[in-house]
């Protein structure tokens, strides 16, 4: 079928508007509508995740406390796309564990803040460390710099499961690298992790079934203290509640036979 042509300009996306009985051409919104499809097709989005958005994001209502808490996070991470990019902070960490809706949240808000005009590019942090991985060159100790451009110079990035591996020392400084670049360049940073951190109000240990403290991994372990502390700086961070695992809450109930 022939895409269909706007009322408004009949497809040349200006349109002629009258103010103070002068009249003059102005871009057509469908214009800004277009461009926001396109910077969504080119921002590398998993096709899990293509259609996460605030309102198909799921609420725990059989869980009075878990709905509360997190519906306190939800408000928040759709306030910060909302006020984007005016807000105090221009990046968002969410962190917690696996199954409590991290990257859910953060593409929505990363598709929220794309219509409005912005470039995106979405990096799982392992498929990112693997590209610079590949490009390595030992004699030269240098990396793919076409990943770490793309990284470091997009409007915003969105980096899913920071810190999920541990990594060599140069891999290590090329990502503290793009953290502090978009760090000193005011460049919005959406990121989640699984891993904790005292300064979000995690403990750093736990007691298994046997009763056995077991140490939980810090953010700083994994990605040093010189990027965990630009994260610090440049994010909002939010600390996701425990939940049930997301990912069953988002599966239809299983069918009942009569």
């Amino acid at each position: 079928m022939p895409a269909e042509v706007c009322a408004q300009c009949n497809g040349t996306g200006w349109k002629i508007v009258e103010r103070e009985e002068l009249s003059g051409a102005v871009r057509c919104e469908c214009a800004a509508n277009g461009r926001a499809e396109r910077l969504e097709s080119e921002s590398a989005i998993p096709p899990l995740y293509t259609n996460a958005s605030f309102e198909n994001f799921l609420l725990p209502r059989d869980n009075p406390i878990a709905y509360r808490e997190l519906t306190e996070v939800y408000l928040a991470v759709r306030g910060f796309a909302r006020e984007f990019p005016h807000g105090k902070k221009p990046g968002l960490l969410l962190m917690g564990d696996p199954g409590t809706g991290k990257t859910h949240l953060a593409v929505a808000a990363f598709r929220a803040i794309m219509t409005k005009g912005f470039e995106g590019l979405f990096f799982d942090y392992q498929n990112l460390l693997d590209r610079i991985r590949s490009g390595y060159d030992p004699a030269s100790n240098s990396s793919d710099r076409h990943a770490y451009s793309e990284a470091a110079d997009v409007d915003v990035l969105l980096l899913d499961d920071l810190g999920a591996h541990r990594v060599t020392d140069w891999v290590e400084d090329t990502v503290t690298s793009i953290i502090t670049s978009r760090c000193n360049n005011r460049k919005p940073l959406i990121a989640t992790t699984n891993l904790v951190d005292p300064d979000a109000g995690f403990t750093t240990y736990q007691r298994n079934a046997e009763g056995k403290v077991d140490y939980r991994t810090t953010l700083i372990e994994r990605i040093g203290p010189r990027a965990r502390s630009r994260l610090f700086e440049m994010c909002r961070v939010i600390k996701m509640p425990l939940v049930e695992d997301y990912r069953l809450r988002r599966q239809p109930p299983p069918r009942r036979d009569d």
